[in-house]
């Protein structure tokens, strides 16, 4: 689990009503609960940071001071430094702990020179954690020196301070420490660390339920990327819609609005030419391209290829048709395009999964008649075996796939999420091509196709309750599509 996996999930559980101070009372109470197990009560200090792992060592210290131990808090920084509430106020319970009555000491070290050896029976790292980034500035860099030089068992918080959490290199120091007490899964920078700096490892369960983890929430958006202060117009992705037919017109132009919605700089239809003025009615934002025949046919193939080469994600289905001329079309441009790919409506019909060229970054949006049509197997009603049933697939295939219903499935490589936003207003015809729109833009803007796709789907259904509260369930897609940016807002 990496670092911002751990954001998203602490988010969640937090938007489902459990509140970071009781997670991060749980994680104190099961660090100190760990070191009881390590050793008899005894000397412990704590080296806190001003961060969540210091809150950590907060609470660990007042439960360790209920059982016996002689305990020593070394906050590195002032405090009020601290950056979170939660911690703030674990602090300050600490500091009206009476010392005559407990055998608790607080000193606050703003300069290394304060820092020496406490000659601890066990010494607690829980200075940085997962807020470790490069060089370690002072005077972390002396706490992580006299721990480091310490005879005491070494016990790190979450992760030693030093190790990137995400790669688990160090490119300065790091505390090597004897065990590392980590909470709710184990860090990426964990598993992949030298055992000279994480030492014995062992994972607390701190009460986060599986769906804040599985289902999609709010935390998700925390996932959306911020744009570059020094960007320019094509910087924020580049999306091409490939759809639309005598019969369709509205459907790709609601994709590539909501290419747009979801933050993409360019938004490019390609389209026949007799709806290309249909579609250019829709929004002076749009860029139509049109092509010469009533439907996308093997002739148009080159073009499109051209036009995509340019681009940073495609779209392609919305409102295509099933001529036999459009399948061959589809089929040769899933073959050759070099760019990472959504499948929707149409286009699912068509395409042969079988000329997908090799290593395609490739989204399929299928509701349940598409998805027998796709893959000749019957989506059950039970959403255990729909889940598994898709599992089974992706782990087959290198393409994302997204299962339109009630709760949304969506799964890649065997990994699997589920969404539950949404409501009965959105049977009305082009959502779903505004879910096109939200992942193909996405993806443009650099996301992976199974993170586009579940970010993609949790914003959309998330529009469409926003829209249910302004319209009852009589609302379109074109009125679910001013509520994206809203939606896409972490409150």
């Amino acid at each position: 689990m990496t670092p911002k996996d751990m954001m998203v999930v602490d988010a969640n559980a937090e938007a489902m009503g459990i509140s970071r101070s009781s997670l991060m009372e749980n994680a104190g109470c099961s660090l100190a609960q760990k070191i009881m197990e390590i050793t008899e009560p005894s000397g412990v200090t704590i080296f806190a940071g001003i961060g969540g792992n210091g809150g950590d060592g907060f609470v660990a210290a007042r439960h360790l001071l209920n059982s016996g131990f002689k305990v020593d808090v070394l906050l590195i920084g002032h405090p009020c430094q601290i950056k979170s509430v939660e911690a703030r106020n674990n602090w300050q319970v600490l500091e009206k702990i009476d010392s005559l009555l407990s055998a608790l000491r607080l000193r606050v070290v703003t300069d290394s020179s304060q820092i020496e050896d406490p000659g601890s029976d066990v010494v607690v790292d829980a200075l940085l954690g997962t807020g470790t980034r490069g060089r370690i500035k002072e005077p972390f860099s002396t706490a992580v020196d006299v721990i480091n030089r310490s005879k005491g068992i070494k016990v790190a918080v979450d992760i030693p301070s030093g190790i990137n959490p995400l790669t688990g290199t160090v490119s300065h120091k790091a505390v090597q420490a004897d065990y590392t007490i980590t909470f709710h899964r184990k860090k990426t920078g964990i598993e992949k660390a030298s055992s000279k700096y994480v030492g014995y490892v062992q994972v607390c369960d701190i009460g986060i339920p599986l769906d804040a983890e599985v289902c999609t929430g709010p935390g998700d958006l925390i996932r959306l990327q911020e744009r570059d202060i020094n960007s320019h117009k094509g910087q924020n992705g580049r999306v091409l819609v490939i759809g639309g037919g005598q019969d369709y017109s509205g459907a790709p132009a609601l994709a590539a609005l909501a290419a747009l919605g979801s933050g993409v700089d360019i938004s490019v239809v390609v389209c026949p030419k007799i709806v290309a003025s249909e579609i250019r009615s829709f929004s002076p934002d749009l860029i139509v391209k049109s092509l010469p025949s009533h439907a996308i046919l093997p002739s148009d193939v080159d073009k499109i290829l051209k036009l995509a080469a340019n681009m940073d994600s495609v779209i392609m289905g919305c409102g295509i048709g099933t001529e036999e001329g459009t399948r061959v079309a589809v089929n040769q441009i899933v073959k050759n395009i070099r760019k990472p790919i959504l499948l929707d409506a149409d286009a699912l019909k068509l395409v042969d999964l079988d000329q997908v060229g090799k290593g395609l970054e490739l989204v399929l949006t299928p509701h349940s008649s598409e998805f027998k049509t796709v893959f000749a197997k019957s989506v059950p009603e039970n959403l255990e075996d729909k889940i598994d049933l898709i599992k089974n697939i992706t782990l087959k295939k290198s393409f994302t796939v997204v299962l339109k219903g009630n709760t949304d499935v969506i799964s890649f490589n065997g990994l699997f999420k589920l969404n539950k936003t949404g409501n009965p207003g959105m049977t009305v015809g082009g959502t779903g091509d505004c879910l096109a729109g939200l992942v193909g833009g996405l993806m443009a803007q650099g996301h992976p196709g199974f993170e586009s796709a579940f970010l993609g789907a949790y914003i959309n259904g998330r529009a469409g309750d926003q829209a249910i509260i302004e319209y009852g369930n009589n609302f379109t897609a074109t009125q679910l599509l001013d509520f994206i940016p809203q939606a896409m807002r972490l409150d």
